[in-house]
């Protein structure tokens, strides 16, 4: 594994047109190209076809934004490379299941603080979950700070980087996996969710919860019993509750070794 301090000092951002043209064709993991504001010419053009074929965020800022970002002439574009290399769902599933492994995933719906990020991959990969999912867009970006607040578990935790949590959720489901979300408004508390069997649950971000496009889609929602007057908890202390009730469930049934 590669320690923190080499990934902080990793060189994460790339710059100028040519750079950043040959960071693609090369078939770098890159998670984000920002061009600037009014830029346009044949490159221009180029950047926009390649990040559509590579399915790359595209993004536009104005001049001086883009400014504060890197040191040195940029010339209207800034590449953000990924310290990790993602995932493909329909790969990491099949696996799980010729494991003989009963599958456990967590689909982030709009996670996009970075600490949230990483301390959630932190509790998933000590608590066995085979994989995170995440959309293309907006979600945490795995930066240095996600990795550390990750304790480098996102360096061991498999991440798939989806078109889209809806698509995501529908593959799991044809595949045999429920999947599974909290809700404040659900009558069905936590224990009472049989975790035992393939099971994906969806975080929703901090604030405003799981899409409600994406609640209807679910199998079964839950809640986590609380007793005092705060309405909510911290999305990833919550995720860490919904782990371990799994986790129990699985041991109890001898799907886990102590």
């Amino acid at each position: 594994m590669l320690s923190l301090s080499l990934m902080r000092n990793s060189n994460t951002v790339i710059f100028g047109r040519h750079p950043v043209l040959d960071a693609i064709k090369a078939g770098k993991t890159i998670d984000k190209v920002i061009i600037q504001q009014g830029f346009k010419g044949p490159i221009e053009k180029e950047i926009r076809q390649l990040c559509k074929e590579h399915r790359i965020i595209l993004q536009q800022l104005p001049k001086e934004r883009i400014a504060r970002m890197v040191d040195g002439n940029h010339q209207g574009i800034v590449a953000f490379l990924s310290l990790i290399e993602y995932q493909k769902l329909e790969d990491i599933l099949p696996l799980v299941y010729e494991q003989s492994k009963v599958p456990l995933f967590l689909l982030l719906d709009g996670v996009t603080d970075v600490r949230n990020f990483g301390a959630i991959a932190r509790t998933a990969e000590v608590m066995g979950v085979q994989a995170i999912v995440i959309p293309r867009k907006k979600s945490a970006q795995i930066n240095s700070d996600a990795i550390k607040a990750s304790a480098g578990a996102l360096l061991e935790i498999p991440v798939c980087k989806e078109a889209s949590i809806v698509a995501a959720v529908e593959f799991l489901q044809n595949s045999g996996v429920q999947v599974y979300a909290s809700d404040l408004y659900a009558e069905k508390g936590i224990h009472h969710v049989d975790f035992t069997t393939p099971s994906a649950i969806i975080i929703g971000a901090e604030g405003r919860g799981v899409s409600p496009s994406i609640l209807k889609m679910v199998d079964e929602t839950f809640i986590i019993p609380q007793v005092g007057k705060t309405d909510s908890l911290n999305v990833s202390v919550a995720t860490g509750m919904m782990l371990y009730e799994v986790v129990m469930q699985r041991l109890d049934k001898g799907l886990l070794k102590k």
